[in-house]
């Protein structure tokens, strides 16, 4: 009677054995970075094919966009719109001031300072994103023919 339970203590404590080195592993795996696939995945910047992202960058307080007008002729910047994952609302204290004339194949310098990124949990170092929406209209056109194209900023935050 003995050497049956004996048999299945031996049996049970090798499968305990490998259930703790699983663990072991799995917790290596994590410490070094692996299981963060956020951190595998590279920056980037899409917006639909109206306009271009050419250059980008998100601190802690500031959004930096360098964006390019492929609309094919000059469109009315009427608003942007900021958001992220979080539950808080992503807001910058100063946006560009709106409506403004973008002309076609322009390049322009758009920044957003004053953000809350520290509230909704931006830290630098790590991965964030921020989706923006542009609202205009074509410039040989009024307001009422209103546009919107959805983007996003995935990238590494900076300090």
């Amino acid at each position: 009677m003995f050497k049956k339970s004996q048999a299945a203590l031996e049996f049970l404590t090798t499968y305990a054995w490998a259930f703790l080195v699983i663990l072991i592993m799995i917790g290596a795996l994590a410490y070094f970075g692996i299981l963060n696939p956020s951190g595998l995945l590279p920056d980037r910047c899409n917006f639909g094919p109206e306009i271009g992202c050419e250059d980008f960058e998100i601190t802690v307080a500031t959004l930096d966009l360098l964006l390019k007008n492929n609309a094919g002729e000059a469109i009315v910047v009427d608003s942007f719109t900021l958001s992220s994952e979080s539950s808080t609302a992503y807001d910058c204290t100063s946006k560009p001031s709106t409506p403004f004339t973008w002309n076609t194949a322009e390049i322009l310098d758009i920044p957003f300072t004053g953000c809350n990124g520290a509230a909704i949990g931006f830290v630098a170092g790590t991965k964030g994103k921020v989706s923006i929406d542009i609202d205009y209209h074509f410039a040989k056109s009024s307001a009422t023919y209103s546009h919107q194209v959805s983007g996003e900023v995935f990238t590494t935050v900076t300090t």
